[in-house]
């Protein structure tokens, strides 16, 4: 066996456990997420919402991130990668207590503060877990390990509504109808109390895990990464300079917010955008579950040809222009039909973040960690552009609202997998 093999081989063996261990974050990760679609269901027939309140959800939740993902970086920096994982996951099991008994208060508004701290723990965590495993190897195949990580999220993603769905929305399907036909204000009332304690005892089991899991990280053999060592300048031919000599990632932040975005618009808005077009509350509830499929099959093929067949560049670029064209697909059909449509959109959005992240961050060098925080603040996407798809279908045919906002957000991301990404290179 010659010594490059052999080096090879040790250095996957030497890595094996730290992806086990970022891998299990990153299911705790998807699993809190991707709660936030059947969530937004919950919450609108809990506080009798509309539309557009119901959406505070996600918007509470990714707004976290672009408040607190720079000063995670500055955490970070003093507590280290590992630390500061646990950290976060500490502050997400006080969210989680928090959300559970606001929810359990029937307090909306204290809720969304619950789902902000959870947010602001998951904003520490991966400012730090997402660089880590893109630099944890070549930067030139982290697509392919953060794509494992990816698998590791949406299995959680897609197990997370169903969960949920499980403890929480068992017998919903006329539940709206009952609370309309109860005899008094008072009983109506006494029904929603009822539907909403459902979520307290499942969200601090949830914190009770999370603290498991804090110890468990600490106490684990994960080794520090120093991002400035593995992330050389020299990759991109870029020597010195601030931040803000690096356009590649600037334009990365951008495609990253409009992702994030249109992840959200297909795995979180499905169960409205079913809604909308007529189906069932027992049959939308798990729409989330599909779109997460969709996205577990993307990062299974982006596994096996990424970089091996295609550039994770390239395959970006192909992601895009599949996500046009479903959001086309789900414009000129109707029913289950055009639900089917965006929950193919997991497929086309998959190895979008895998691509974007290591794209983006590489060649950063000492910026590294602040740079990873830019590109966490972009999340907020995931807040913003649903906002503009509920306010835009107050005003047009809300199939018309989703092609108008989906459509603008892959084009971009189709810009940056073909020329963005490179923008800066070897800069003297």
């Amino acid at each position: 066996m010659s010594s490059i093999s052999l080096a090879a081989d040790e250095s996957r063996t030497s890595n094996l456990m730290p992806m086990i261990i970022i891998g299990v974050l990153f299911f705790i990760f998807g699993f809190v997420t991707w709660l936030n679609g059947p969530l937004t269901i919950f919450v609108k027939l809990a506080f009798n919402l509309d539309d557009v309140s119901a959406f505070l959800i996600p918007a509470a939740f990714y707004v976290s991130y672009f408040v607190l993902a720079l000063p995670s970086a500055v955490v970070l920096k003093r507590t280290g990668m590992k630390r500061g994982m646990a950290l976060g996951l500490f502050v997400m099991a006080i969210g989680a207590v928090l959300f559970g008994q606001f929810i359990n208060m029937r307090n909306y508004h204290g809720a969304l503060v619950g789902l902000f701290v959870i947010g602001a723990g998951l904003s520490l965590l991966q400012t730090a877990s997402n660089p880590y495993i893109s630099i944890l190897g070549p930067i030139d195949s982290a697509a392919q390990r953060v794509a494992f990580m990816g698998i590791c999220n949406k299995l959680a993603g897609a197990l997370a509504p169903l969960v949920f769905g499980a403890l929480v929305l068992s017998g919903i399907g006329d539940f709206e109808q009952k609370v309309k036909a109860a005899p008094t204000p008072a009983a109506a009332h006494a029904m929603l109390d009822s539907f909403a304690s459902r979520v307290y005892w499942p969200y601090m089991a949830m914190a009770a895990l999370l603290v498991v899991l804090a110890i468990w990280v600490i106490r684990s053999s994960l080794p520090e990464i120093k991002p400035a060592g593995a992330n050389s300048e020299d990759e991109i031919g870029h020597h010195g300079g601030s931040i803000f000599s690096f356009p590649h990632l600037w334009l990365g932040v951008l495609c990253l917010f409009l992702y994030v975005g249109v992840e959200v618009m297909a795995g979180d808005a499905i169960g409205i955008y079913g809604q909308a077009l007529g189906l069932p509350l027992d049959a939308t509830k798990h729409f989330t579950t599909y779109t997460m499929g969709a996205m577990l099959l993307g990062y299974i093929i982006g596994l096996a040809v990424i970089p091996r067949f295609i550039s994770q560049q390239r395959y970006l670029a192909v992601s895009a222009v599949m996500g046009v064209l479903f959001a086309l697909g789900a414009y000129v059909t109707t029913g289950y039909a055009s639900v089917s449509f965006v929950a193919a959109l997991g497929f086309a959005n998959a190895m979008m973040w895998p691509a974007i992240f290591p794209l983006a961050i590489k060649g950063l060098g000492r910026h590294t960690e602040a740079g990873s925080a830019l590109l966490i603040m972009g999340i907020v996407g995931g807040a913003l552009i649903p906002q503009v798809f509920v306010h835009l279908k107050e005003h047009i045919n809300f199939q018309l609202a989703f092609l108008v906002v989906m459509v603008p957000c892959y084009l971009y991301i189709l810009f940056y997998g073909v020329r963005g990404h490179a923008v800066g290179e070897h800069a003297s």
